[in-house]
């Protein structure tokens, strides 16, 4: 299989599922959300679909509930929107990357502030 391959697919399933979040579900637990990322197996079986939310864990935990309960839908369009053998089984991640970030320049900043009153 080629390299490109798997590539194009998890871009393809990141800008569906995108869509799909956008436009067409409307479940109030799924506030404004990004899809960050989509890791693939190598067999194109099975997606981590990793998501970030503005807001708190509690906020974050409500979107991984709404999603979850939409999957079955969300892999039926993907089924119709992108020709595969096989859509992929799909597994919805908090993406706390950009948390963890914050976090690393936070501390950064902490020491830099702690040098300057040395």
């Amino acid at each position: 299989m080629s390299r490109l391959r798997p590539e194009r697919v998890r871009e393809a399933i990141r800008q569906e599922i995108s869509r799909i979040i956008l436009h067409e579900i409307k479940d109030p637990r799924i506030g404004f959300l990004t899809i960050t990322k989509v890791e693939l197996t190598e067999d194109l079986r099975y997606a981590k679909v990793y998501f970030s939310v503005l807001g708190e864990m509690k906020d974050k935990t409500l979107a991984l509930k709404g999603l979850n309960s939409a999957k079955g839908y969300i892999k039926g369009l993907i089924a119709d929107r992108i020709k595969l053998r096989f859509v992929p089984e799909v597994v919805f991640k908090i993406d706390d990357s950009l948390e963890h970030t914050k976090g690393v320049y936070d501390l950064l900043d902490q020491i830099k502030k702690e040098k300057k009153s040395l």
